[in-house]
């Protein structure tokens, strides 16, 4: 039998939430568009979690979207 596994919405306030429990600083807004960008509508928690925590790794010019 396997576990299901939730899923939950890719939103602003998610992403601040998860940064704020992470982080030692908030996210900025470029890094919250990246981070919608990237992960799509709903993912498990561990996703999110893993990707917010690799956006502070990640160079500027990758995240900032080129217009």
């Amino acid at each position: 039998m396997t576990e299901r596994v939730a899923k939950i919405s890719v939103s602003e306030l998610n992403l601040r939430k998860t940064a704020s429990r992470l982080l030692k600083s908030a996210l900025v807004s470029t890094e919250v568009a990246y981070l919608q960008r990237e992960l799509g509508t709903t993912v498990t928690q561990v996703e999110m979690d893993a990707k917010v925590v690799a956006v502070r790794s990640l160079p500027w010019a990758k995240i900032v979207q080129a217009e």
